[in-house]
């Protein structure tokens, strides 16, 4: 019987792009989908170590963590160094749904200079800096996959995907890569 405890990284060891494209896959972290009424933001943001996104595309950050916006009260709380975001969420003590989706969601990095390019072949936003600053998320497509859109830096993006969508994403945005390269 398979050991399903541990399970193969999506796209583990997967590099991408071209001469201004870097495709990366991101470490694996963890990851909640969190659902609260604004009356626990205050008591989550606590519990969770950074203050909660209350505007819309908006995220906030503090050391390997990032809570992004999503809904009016929905957000995609992502921990690099792996922290048990239920646990810290069930500290709260305030009215709210935490689902760990850390085994469903894979991460691509996309950076470099013809990254916002890059991601303009397949998603229908308006990706430019003024419109979609460092900081800015969203959820959107790219192609006919869903994804949360994140920009980390000017030229840096991380996008994150289904694990059952990460072959197509990955490969989709390989083939925008190359075109931005030319």
């Amino acid at each position: 019987m398979a050991n399903v405890a541990i399970r193969k990284l999506a796209l583990a060891g997967r590099l991408g792009g071209s001469a201004t494209v870097r495709l990366t896959t991101a470490p694996a972290a963890s990851r909640v989908a969190l659902r609260a009424p604004a009356e626990s933001l205050a008591a989550l943001s606590s519990a969770l170590g950074l203050s909660v996104p209350t505007t819309p595309k908006t995220s906030s950050r503090a050391g390997a963590r990032s809570a992004l916006w999503l809904g009016p009260d929905e957000w995609l709380v992502v921990d690099e160094a792996g922290a048990d975001l239920v646990a810290l969420s069930s500290g709260a003590g305030a009215l709210h749904s935490a689902t760990d989706v850390s085994h469903r969601n894979v991460a691509i990095i996309v950076s470099g200079p013809g990254a916002e390019a890059t991601l303009s072949a397949g998603c229908p936003q308006d990706l430019s800096l003024s419109s979609f600053p460092v900081g800015a998320a969203s959820r959107t497509v790219f192609g006919k996959a869903e994804i949360v859109l994140f920009r980390t830096e000017e030229d840096t993006f991380r996008v994150e995907c289904w694990r059952s969508f990460s072959d197509y994403v990955f490969g989709l945005l390989n083939e925008a890569a190359e075109d931005a390269g030319h």
